[in-house]
Order: C-alpha cells, then sequence, then structure tokens
C-alpha cells in the first residue's frame, strides 16, 4: 500500500488562492474532498441539500497520492483527476453498494515538466466540469467531464494564467488572471465564440489586477490589486459592468495576514452592496474566519468552528454561512452561522458555543458507511441569465483608499 502521509497542498501557486478543504458544487447540493485514512487518502462525496449532511466514501483499490484532485458533479458523481507519467487522467466515481465505480473519461498529456494541470472551479448547472493546463507560453481550457468524446480542448489563451472564476450561470464566461508582459490582469474566456478572449480588469497600465471571487446575481467582483499600494496587493471591490470606482475598504487591509474570499451571498440581485462576503483570514495566529459585506465599515472575526474545511462553504439567500467541518466525533458536519438581521433559527435547532454556530451532521461511524442511502441527485439545473458579454471594468479609476 503506497504511503501518502503528506497532507494535499494548500499554498499559493502562480497565483492560485489556498485551497479549499473541500470543493462544492455551484449550488451546494454536493460537495467532495480527499479524506484521511490513517496516513492515507480517498475520495469521499458530501450531500449537503437534505435534512442533515452526510458522507459516502468512494475509496478505489489502492489510496490516493496528496496532489489528487476530485470535484462533485451535479448528479452526485465524482470526478477525479490523477497524475502519472506526465499524464492526467479524469474519471467519474459513484457508489455501488459496498464497493466504487469508475468511469473513465480521458487523459490529458502535458508537454513538458513545466507544465501544470488543475481543475477549474465546479461550473454553474453541475453537468461539466473545466480543467486549466498552463504551459511556458499560453494556457488551456479544457473541458474533461461532460463531452461528447473525451477531454476536449476548448480554447488556447496566450500567457501563463491563473485563477477561474465564473461570471455567469450558463457557464459561459469565464474569468482568468493572465501573466503577459510583467503585468497580470483579468480576462474573460467566452467558452460558447471558440475561446474569445477580451479584457475585463485594467487600473492602471502597469499594475497587477486578478479577480478573486464574482456573484452573478448581483455582479459584485472582489478584486486584488496592487494599484492603491504598488507592490502590495489589497482586496477591493467593484461592479461587473458599472461605471463606479474600484473601492480598496481600509477594513479589508490586514497586514501580514492573507486575506482569501471564499463565498458571496446570492440572489441579491440590483443590490451588490448587501452581498455577504466571507473570508478566509490566515496569519501568524492561525486560520479563522471574517464576514464583511460593501455596505460595512468593518469585518466581523469569527473563530473557524472546529475541524473547518478551510477555505470553504457557501451563503444562502437568506444570509446563513455554512461551513463543512469533520471532526473524529462527526465525520460529515455543517456549521451555520447566521448574520445579523437573518431570521431566528427554529425552535430546537442545536446551539453552540462557538460563536453561535449552529451545527448539523453524521457521526464519523454513519459517515463511514458505504452503504448508505444516497439522496436523490437534483434533475433541475439553474436557469442561465441572459448571455450577454461582461462589461469590462477596462481603466477602472481606483476610488478612495478609505471607503466603505
Amino acid at each position: 500500500m503506497t504511503a501518502c502521509a503528506i497532507e494535499p497542498a494548500a499554498e499559493h501557486e502562480d497565483g492560485d488562492s489556498p485551497r479549499a478543504g473541500c470543493s462544492i458544487t455551484a449550488d451546494g447540493s454536493y460537495a467532495a474532498r480527499l479524506a484521511p485514512a490513517g496516513d492515507c487518502w480517498f475520495p469521499e462525496r458530501w450531500t449537503l441539500d437534505g435534512p442533515e449532511p452526510y458522507a459516502v466514501p468512494l475509496p478505489a483499490h489502492q489510496p490516493e497520492e496528496p496532489g489528487t484532485e476530485v470535484q462533485p458533479m451535479g448528479d452526485g458523481r465524482v470526478l477525479i483527476c490523477r497524475r502519472a507519467d506526465g499524464r492526467h487522467l479524469f474519471s467519474l466515481l459513484y457508489p455501488t453498494g459496498p464497493g466504487t465505480g469508475e468511469l473513465p473519461l480521458g487523459a490529458v498529456q502535458c508537454p513538458d515538466e513545466q507544465s501544470r494541470l488543475r481543475l477549474l472551479p465546479p461550473a454553474p448547472g453541475g453537468d461539466r466540469a473545466y480543467a486549466l493546463a498552463v504551459g511556458r507560453r499560453s494556457s488551456a481550457v479544457w473541458l474533461v467531464a461532460g463531452g461528447a468524446f473525451g477531454p476536449e480542448r476548448l480554447a488556447e489563451v496566450p500567457g501563463r494564467c491563473s485563477g477561474g472564476v465564473w461570471l455567469d450561470r450558463g457557464g459561459r464566461m469565464l474569468a482568468l488572471d493572465r501573466e503577459s508582459g510583467g503585468c497580470t490582469k483579468a480576462v474573460v474566456v467566452d467558452l460558447e465564440r471558440g475561446g474569445e478572449v477580451s479584457p475585463l480588469l485594467q487600473i492602471t497600465d502597469d499594475s497587477t489586477d486578478r479577480l478573486a471571487l464574482a456573484d452573478p446575481d448581483s455582479g459584485l467582483l472582489l478584486i486584488r490589486s496592487d494599484a492603491p499600494s504598488p507592490g502590495r496587493e489589497r482586496l477591493g471591490w467593484g461592479v461587473l459592468g458599472s461605471t463606479l470606482p474600484v473601492r480598496f475598504p481600509e477594513c479589508l487591509r490586514m497586514p501580514d495576514h492573507v486575506v482569501t474570499p471564499f463565498a458571496i451571498q446570492p440572489g441579491q440581485v440590483l443590490t451588490p452592496e448587501g452581498c455577504g462576503v466571507a473570508l478566509r483570514i490566515d496569519g501568524p495566529a492561525g486560520t479563522w474566519i471574517g464576514t464583511w459585506s460593501p455596505a460595512e465599515r468593518q469585518v466581523r472575526h469569527l473563530p473557524a468552528p472546529e475541524g473547518w474545511l478551510a477555505g470553504s462553504g457557501w451563503w444562502t439567500q437568506e444570509g446563513v454561512l455554512q461551513l463543512p467541518y469533520a471532526t473524529q466525533e462527526v465525520g460529515c458536519g455543517v456549521a451555520r452561522w447566521d448574520s445579523p438581521g437573518t431570521a431566528a433559527p427554529p425552535r430546537g435547532a442545536g446551539l453552540d458555543s462557538n460563536c453561535g454556530y449552529r451545527r448539523a451532521g453524521a457521526t464519523s461511524h454513519d459517515a463511514a458507511a458505504p452503504g448508505q442511502q444516497q439522496h436523490p441527485a437534483p434533475t433541475d439545473a439553474p436557469s442561465p441569465n441572459a448571455r450577454q458579454r461582461p462589461v469590462p471594468l477596462q481603466q477602472a479609476p481606483l476610488g478612495g483608499l478609505v471607503t466603505k
């Protein structure tokens, strides 16, 4: 049995954010992660849209390597990407009673050792999955699940790309951070027009302007840029298609800390200032959670729930932040934090002493039962918005350095 005691990587790589502890579908129905089993790792699928979350282990015939990526699909299957001899092998995993079924999808060959490939965030709809292959001079967007004939290269983008943020609910507009000419700018790749590339964000000619997160409903964008402080990136916000300036709130400036937005409250159409934003904060004292909205002048700091799968979570439209966690006692759990102004929790809901989190989950024994009944997969994908090209924040002004 192959030893695999090293944890999966969680560090920055070519401008990417720290890797989250699990991957969650765009509608919050399923999650997937590499779960520990002693010194080794195996895929695990979480069902999140039922009364109680539960996990189904999906072990293969041998343990997985720590760099293996997994991603949930909208039908409950789990996409896995394994590396072997310079190739990336893709398969779909699914439970088959006491065992694990596996449907091979094909492979993508990396041309040299300087190239790398990683999965992009789960696409809206959940029926397709994409990967970004980064070479020395260009980057390629691949459709790796949901196509008719295995992995398919959809777009070739000049320059080295990182990031990956979906701008619409139709899975058409993908934002990437492209390094070219000595600086990095966010661009948009239109996957339905042959991979056509257009600029999205350029605050100054020589600034580094990355897109960290976006909400298709409100158009709220979370932006990393060194324009207000050359050589030091700061976190700011703007609105897709707006002529208002990009703003860099002072409360989001935390020296000696890495602040990574990981979830935006959906459904706030035409009111981006009211969207809740969840932040992962890493610093000398450890990792914890911040919540903030553009209408607020301060960040609320919350201790992370015990066993939080760091960097992962999602908001409900009602403003409840949901955070997946796993401990020795609870192998599959979700801690819920009600933001101020939301409805009170239902009578009888379990209150936790950890900053008011409400917890739900299955015990470790329950989570490990491979024969547990599956929750029915969702049948309706989210309806896509009108497919309009995003208006770029090209030459977006800075605005004040200290804003709301």
